[in-house]
């Protein structure tokens, strides 16, 4: 018998089914939670992850079923219910008050700041008896706005141990975190499961599943299809687990690099907004046949970068040659006529028009051509269906029908929409940002499988992501953004996650 199996069950999510309209999100859901576990579930987009943790953390109330937690029925549909029972949940984007200190937040969930009675003495001694049980330091006086991700993170957990939480949820916790803050994290959550916290992980990242959590519990399309001991568990297994099926990763093969495609000399920019950091006077060359990976956490200068090499932005200093040629004027247009394709961060703001129809976005980028247009200049809706399906078939879009709202897309169909409509015009350069993020292991092979193409037919790829398995997979070189400036680019085979990790932490960066 397994260690969790002796110990007392903390949480039972019993028969938990939920609807919305015609969509059956959780199915007859059951399976419990112990005392002192670390339990992982998992699924792809749309399996019901997200909103079973907002059953039992009091956002939805379920149609059919019960929770019982500490032996207790725990009433549904309001989240101080869950609160006052002992549960915190820590969501992917925070919600935090950037411009109180870390103490007030602390206490603004207790009551208003504008309370004559604020409890700031006791509030300051019990959050550093928390931080110090639970080996979360921080000074209680910063501005949260001048914390970094892990330490806003940090707080957010401290948060909800203030509040008496002896589960917590943790939903996507590494997404912005580099590899030595995730190692942190990981140990400061196997220091609070030693202290008495038990934890629920909801990741995308098999291979961090794998080591910190006890158990694993499989959704998939709405229902419970495994549950599995860790210890007996692998990547291959739960990949198959998840999508129901083999999952077939790429491999790299070796490419003959061919001339320069674009080539960015000292340039530089503002900031686009608050969240980002501006480019500060970064070079870089990128040839056919090359994927040149870019790593750095999130907000320090990725979109800039990505929006200025698809000709999205101007830059303030520096100069933009593309096969030799020095650009003079910037516009989505003269780049796409260039072949700079571009598949933006966010890919169902930036990339695609929700309410219209998934044929109607994918003839966005060849409304200007021929084949889609009648004698009088009108769009040929036939032949725009035409050549929407022949893309749906050669990308594997799944959809229900041509006609269907692209919103309703999963994310994975979502972004082999967008490379499809891309591809189809042989860019020489594809700029892919996050391509993988939040999507399941089969979309997550099969949209890298369309990367490395690209590449073997000779083209070039500049590849933005967070995902360093992702990174040192797919990329030929590798350069790291930190504060707005890019590293030299190194050889993928003579880096690995660790010294890419203190290079995004800014250590070593100039090595």
């Amino acid at each position: 018998m397994e260690a969790w199996q002796k110990m007392s069950a903390l949480l039972e999510i019993r028969n938990i089914t939920k609807t919305f309209g015609s969509l059956t999100a959780n199915d007859r859901i059951s399976f419990s939670q112990m005392e002192g576990e670390v339990l992982a579930i998992l699924g792809e987009n749309g399996a019901g992850k997200t909103t079973l943790m907002n059953i039992l953390f009091g956002h939805y109330k379920a149609d059919d079923g019960e929770i019982i937690f500490k032996g207790s029925r725990l009433p549904m549909g309001k989240p101080g219910n869950a609160i006052a029972a002992g549960i915190g949940m820590v969501h992917q984007h925070f919600t935090l008050a950037d411009n109180l200190t870390v103490l007030e937040n602390i206490i603004i969930g207790e009551r208003s700041l504008l309370s004559p009675s604020l409890p700031q003495k006791s509030a300051r001694e019990k959050l550093k008896n928390l931080s110090d049980k639970f080996g979360l330091p921080i000074e209680p006086d910063t501005l949260v706005n001048n914390l970094s991700v892990s330490e806003k993170q940090r707080l957010e957990i401290l948060k909800t141990l203030y509040r008496n939480c002896s589960l917590l949820i943790l939903d996507e916790p590494t997404a912005a975190l580099t590899p030595q803050e995730t190692d942190s994290l990981f140990s400061t959550i196997k220091q609070m499961v030693k202290k008495g916290l038990s934890v629920i992980l909801i990741s995308h990242k098999l291979n961090e599943i794998l080591s910190v959590s006890d158990r694993i519990v499989v959704l998939r399309h709405g229902t419970l299809v495994g549950k599995v001991d860790t210890k007996k568990a692998d990547r291959k297994k739960l990949a198959e687990m998840i999508v129901g099926g083999t999952v077939d990763y790429p491999k790299r093969q070796a490419v003959k690099k061919g001339s320069e495609v674009i080539r960015l000399k000292n340039i530089s920019c503002d900031p686009i907004n608050e969240s980002t950091k501006g480019l500060n006077e970064i070079n870089i060359s990128l040839s056919e046949g090359e994927i040149l990976g870019i790593a750095g956490v999130t907000g320090n200068g990725q979109i800039p970068l990505a929006k200025m090499m698809a000709g999205h932005l101007k830059p303030k200093t520096g100069e933009i040659s593309f096969y030799g040629k020095k650009l003079k004027a910037f516009s989505p247009k003269q780049f796409m006529d260039l072949g700079v394709a571009y598949i933006p961060e966010d890919r169902n703001v930036d990339g695609l028009i929700g309410d219209m129809s998934v044929w109607e976005n994918s003839i966005m980028t060849e409304t200007a051509e021929e084949e889609v247009r009648s004698k009088v200049g009108w769009l040929n809706r036939d032949n725009c269906k035409k050549s929407a399906l022949l893309l749906c078939d050669n990308y594997d879009v799944r959809t229900q029908s041509l006609q269907q709202p692209a919103r309703l897309l999963s994310g994975g169909n979502v972004q082999k929409l967008l490379l499809g409509r891309w591809l189809r015009r042989n860019p020489k350069l594809l700029i892919a940002c996050q391509p993988t993020r939040g999507l399941d292991e089969g979309a997550i092979a099969s949209i890298q499988r369309i990367i490395l193409e690209v590449r073997k037919k000779g083209n070039s790829v500049l590849l933005i992501t967070e995902d360093l398995d992702e990174l040192l997979m797919l990329s030929d070189k590798i350069a790291v953004l930190y504060n707005g400036s890019l590293s030299q680019s190194f050889d993928a085979e003579k880096l690995n996650r660790s010294k890419i990790g203190l290079m995004m932490a800014g250590e070593s960066f100039n090595d």
